[in-house]
């Protein structure tokens, strides 16, 4: 099984080793990240971050998503909700407050 590569740039947090294609949700903890995950579905905003660099997903935002987060995060696109990414490759993750 291939793995990816999970960092959380500016925080105590060590990178995470993941399963490619994970769902974040479930395996990123209080315990393990900066991420905090509410409804899960992509509707609350609580898991609002930032993909620094060239982060590898498996699909681009759905409607639903682009329009939460032009809601959360207007004019940002390097915004994503980490509930929604489906990783394939190493990514760098930096949480960001909605407001």
């Amino acid at each position: 099984m291939s793995t990816v590569r999970i960092e959380f740039p500016g925080t105590r947090f060590a990178a995470q080793e993941l399963p490619a294609r994970a769902c974040l949700p479930l395996h990123l903890t209080v315990q393990n990240s900066p991420l905090l995950f509410g409804c899960r579905s992509g509707l609350c905003g609580t898991c609002l971050i930032e993909v620094e660099g060239e982060g590898d997903v498996a699909e681009p935002p759905s409607a639903e998503e682009i329009e939460a987060l032009d809601i959360y995060a207007p004019g940002n696109a390097k915004a994503r909700l980490a509930c929604q990414l489906v990783p394939l490759g190493a990514m760098r993750l930096r949480k960001i407050d909605s407001a």
